[in-house]
C-alpha cells in the first residue's frame, strides 16, 4: 500500500489490523479451524484495539471510516484467517441495512453498541429456496396491532449464532413481490427466535453459518428498518453493493497470506541441490501471482472510493471488484498448494486452509455467476444510453 494514496487513518487503521492479525489471529486460526467455535479472544482484541466500528459514523460511536477503511482492515484480517477477516465484515454487512435506510432514532439505538464491539449483528436474507433469487424470499411478517409477527426460516446466516441482533428481511405485502419485502431488526432471544442447523462447512469454520427460524416471533413496530414497509429489499441491494468490496478484500487477503507463505516455502525448500524459488517456472508463477493479487487490490480499492464518493452508479463495478478478487483468490490459494507440493494437501502445514477459505468468496453475497449476470446488464444498459 503506497502511504500517499491513503489517509493517515487508513494507513494506522492497516498498520493496527495488521499487528492484530499478526499477534492474536494467527496463531490461533489452526485451533480454531479445527474446532469450528468462534473466536472470542479475536473479538476481544478487535474491541480492545477500537477497530469495531471502522465503518460506522462517527455520531454513532464509530471511527467515521469509509467501505475503503473496512476494506482495509478486512484485508489484514484475512491475510492471517479468511474465517476471522469475515467475522469482522459480516458486522458491516448486518449493519448496513441500519445506515442506508434506518431511522435517525434507530440508528442511535442500534449502532453505538456494535461500533464499541459489545454487540455483533448479522443479515438474514437468504432463505433455502432463495439464494441468488432473494426475491422469492416466503419468510412472512404480518402486522397485529403495535408488532409485527414473524414466521419462517433463514438459511446460510453467516454469524447468526454469536449476534445480538439479525436484520430479517421478511414480505409484509405477498402481492408487490420484492417490493413488498421489509426489514426487521431482530433481538437475539426474543420469543420465537432460534438458531437452528450449524453447518459442517469446507471452510471459514471459526465462524457459524446457522439456520435462523421464526415462529411466531413477535418484535414491536419500530423495528421496521426505515418506519415503512416495502423498503426492504431495495435496502438490501444497497446494503450488497457497498458490502461486495468487503467480500472482495477477504479474498485479496487470503490470496496475498497464501503469497505470503509460498514465497517463505519455496525460498526455504531445496530441490536438486538449490531452493525451489530459483526455478524460472516458479518465478514466473509467482510473478503471476503477485500481479494478480495487486490488480485484484487495486479494483478492490477503486470501487470502495467510488462507493465512498456518493457516486449513485455502483452496482457494476461492485461487482466487478468482488468478481475478479475473488476468481483471484481460487487461483491463486490452488496454485500456492501447488507450490507446497505434497506437503499443501496436508493439515500440517496452513497453506490448504486458504485454499477452502477462498472458495467461500466465489459464493457468498452473491455467486460469481450472478456478478457476471450484473456486470453484463449494466454494460448492455449503458450501450443503449442508460446509467451504469
Amino acid at each position: 500500500m503506497i502511504e500517499e494514496l491513503y489517509t493517515a487513518q487508513q494507513v494506522d487503521l492497516r498498520n493496527r489490523s495488521r499487528e492484530l492479525a499478526e499477534t492474536v489471529m494467527r496463531p490461533i486460526a489452526a485451533k480454531y479451524d479445527v474446532e469450528q467455535e468462534y473466536p472470542w479472544e479475536a473479538q476481544k482484541a478487535i474491541k480492545e484495539a477500537g477497530l469495531s466500528g471502522v465503518w460506522i459514523p462517527k455520531e454513532y460511536g464509530g471511527l467515521g471510516g469509509g467501505v475503503l477503511d473496512l476494506c482495509i482492515v478486512v484485508e489484514e484480517f484475512s491475510r492471517a484467517c479468511g474465517g476471522m477477516g469475515v467475522g469482522f465484515a459480516v458486522n458491516a454487512l448486518g449493519s448496513f441495512p441500519i445506515i442506508v435506510g434506518g431511522t435517525d432514532e434507530q440508528k442511535e439505538r442500534w449502532l453505538p453498541p456494535i461500533a464499541a464491539g459489545d454487540k455483533l449483528i448479522a443479515f438474514g436474507l437468504s432463505e433455502a429456496e432463495a439464494g441468488s433469487d432473494a426475491g422469492s424470499m416466503k419468510t412472512r411478517a404480518v402486522r397485529d396491532g403495535d408488532s409485527y409477527v414473524l414466521n419462517g426460516d433463514k438459511k446460510w446466516n453467516t454469524g447468526g449464532a454469536v449476534a445480538s441482533f439479525n436484520t430479517i428481511f421478511a414480505v409484509t405485502d405477498p402481492e408487490r413481490g420484492a417490493r413488498g419485502v421489509s426489514a426487521f431488526v431482530v433481538e437475539a432471544g426474543t420469543p420465537g427466535y432460534s438458531v437452528g442447523k450449524h453447518e459442517d462447512k469446507m471452510g471459514i469454520r471459526c465462524v457459524p453459518v446457522v439456520e435462523i427460524h421464526l415462529r411466531d416471533c413477535r418484535v414491536p413496530a419500530d423495528t421496521l428498518l426505515g418506519g415503512d414497509e416495502g423498503r426492504g429489499f431495495k435496502h438490501a441491494m444497497i446494503t450488497l453493493d457497498r458490502a461486495r468490496p468487503g467480500v472482495a478484500a477477504q479474498a485479496v487477503g487470503l490470496a496475498q497470506g497464501a503469497l505470503d507463505l509460498a514465497m517463505q516455502y519455496t525460498h526455504e525448500r531445496q530441490q536438486f541441490g538449490q531452493s525451489v524459488s530459483s526455478f524460472q517456472g516458479v518465478q514466473w508463477m509467482l510473478a503471476d501471482m503477485a500481479t494478480q493479487i495487486e490488480a485484484a487490490r487495486q479494483l478492490v480499492h477503486a470501487a470502495a472510493r467510488t462507493i465512498d464518493s456518493g457516486h449513485k452508479h455502483i452496482t457494476k463495478i461492485s461487482a466487478m471488484c468482488k468478481l475478479m478478487a475473488t476468481d483471484v483468490a481460487m487461483k491463486v490459494t490452488t496454485d500456492c498448494v501447488q507450490l507446497f507440493g505434497g506437503y499443501g494437501y496436508c493439515k500440517d502445514y496452513p497453506i490448504e486452509k486458504y485454499m477452502r477459505d477462498a472458495k467461500i468468496t466465489q459464493i457468498y453475497e452473491g455467486t460469481n455467476q450472478i456478478q457476471r449476470l450484473v456486470i453484463a446488464r449494466n454494460l448492455l444498459r449503458e450501450a443503449a444510453g442508460g446509467a451504469g
